[in-house]
């Protein structure tokens, strides 16, 4: 009897049609014979009004509260789709992360799975009853609830498909697949029928939305093939696994970008060992993630450093960085919040000339200025002005002929 993991996003969720609609979808895997564990998301915008709610009520909510709070949008839709479930005649349970056994670190809003213990999830199972369990969250050593960051419920159902030997984990959404590029934005974007692990994980790294991160890592990490596909649709959708192979043409395959992007830039720095250091580490401890970090060549023993912060976290990263740059004698501060990148990823790009030429030309023709840029081995990233983004997507699109099968 074969193990179905499947996982539905919050616009699968969002009503009940909608959730009745999914019973179905799940309750037809059931009638194949195959045992059934299920990881749902809050309903639509649910986390959303519960952020903004917390804030009505304070400013400065605490964090654990906080976590408890948000993992309620993950309870209601488990439950009701459990009761779903039961009116068409089918045995099902809800559960929470914490009954399902997620156990994770105390680190409250991005908390990291350290385990499953499956013993319910399977005990269950035997029972017959498909399992119905809580996204985004899990439950601390302290026996405290956390959440998993925003797209937490994606990282759920690949460790539970790895936990319990799946040979899939299904993640189903509101687009029928990944594509070459975000088909909301470039209509003329294709469907890729399967893709690689790393081209994936660079895909959602930098700023793809169909898939989060952690969960294509957990996939590859424990060889879990992951399908992405509609839950309105009959689409085949995406299947992300380690077999793709690399001698294609086009080694182009997919464009990325994300709008969440500020640059912080340190002017006249000391060029002395143990700098860069006195930078990071006070920014690593006040829990802010650096994305590009570029450092201009020395001249008279001084220059200049340039790392990227998400947004949402550039106020917190100047308050940090201001008086570490009194401290090491360095000039000024200097920011930008306006900004993107966009990022051309491919297997094989590196070791195949002139797709970096491609890049850089395609957006000069467009006066794009590009203001930093980053490399992979599969990947080529341009940080630019925010309100050029779209022009530069459609521009390398065309360029690397995304929309043609390759």
């Amino acid at each position: 009897m074969a193990l179905t993991v499947q996982k539905y996003g919050g616009s699968s969720v969002a009503n009940a049609e909608r959730i009745k609609s999914v019973a179905r979808r799940i309750a037809a895997a059931k009638d194949k014979g195959d045992r059934v564990v299920v990881v749902v998301s809050a309903m639509g915008d649910t986390t959303d009004e519960l952020i903004e709610l917390a804030y009505q009520i304070s400013e400065n909510p605490d964090n654990r509260e906080l976590d408890v709070l948000l993992s309620t949008g993950e309870v209601v839709s488990s439950t009701l789709l459990a009761m779903a479930l039961h009116h068409m005649g089918y045995p099902a349970i809800s559960l929470s992360g914490a009954q399902a056994g997620i156990k994770t670190d105390s680190a409250y809003s991005r908390a990291r799975i350290q385990g499953i213990e499956s013993r319910r999830v399977i005990k269950e199972l035997e029972k017959g009853n498909i399992v119905i369990v809580a996204g985004f969250q899990g439950i601390s050593e302290e026996m405290d609830i956390t959440t998993l960051g925003r797209g937490g419920s994606d990282t759920t159902a690949v460790a539970l498909a790895a936990s319990l030997g799946a040979g899939m984990c299904q993640i189903y959404t509101n687009v029928d697949g990944v594509y070459t590029v975000d088909p909301y934005l470039i209509p003329e974007a294709r469907q890729l029928l399967e893709i690689g692990y790393e081209e994936m994980l660079e895909m959602a790294s930098y700023g793809a939305k169909v898939l989060h991160p952690r969960a294509v890592e957990l996939g590859e990490l424990f060889n879990v093939p992951i399908l992405v596909a509609s839950s309105f649709t009959d689409s085949p959708g995406t299947l992300i696994h380690g077999g793709v192979s690399m001698e294609v043409r086009n080694k182009a395959r997919s464009i990325a970008y994300d709008l969440d992007v500020a640059k912080i830039t340190v002017v006249g720095i000391p060029d002395r060992p143990g700098i860069a250091a006195a930078i990071f580490q006070p920014l690593a401890v006040a829990g802010i993630s650096i994305d590009t970090i570029v450092q201009n060549a020395s001249i008279n023993n001084i220059t200049d450093l340039t790392f990227t912060v998400a947004k949402s976290q550039l106020g917190n990263a100047m308050e940090v960085i201001k008086p570490i740059a009194d401290s090491i004698g360095a000039r000024e501060c200097a920011s930008d919040s306006k900004l993107g990148k966009v990022s051309v990823i491919g297997t094989g790009m590196q070791n195949t000339p002139g797709y970096a030429a491609s890049m850089f030309e395609a957006l000069s023709e467009k006066g794009i200025n590009i203001q930093l840029i980053t490399t992979s081995e599969i990947r080529i990233t341009c940080i630019i002005e925010e309100a050029r983004v779209e022009d530069a997507i459609r521009a390398l699109h065309r360029v690397f002929e995304l929309d043609i099968a390759k």
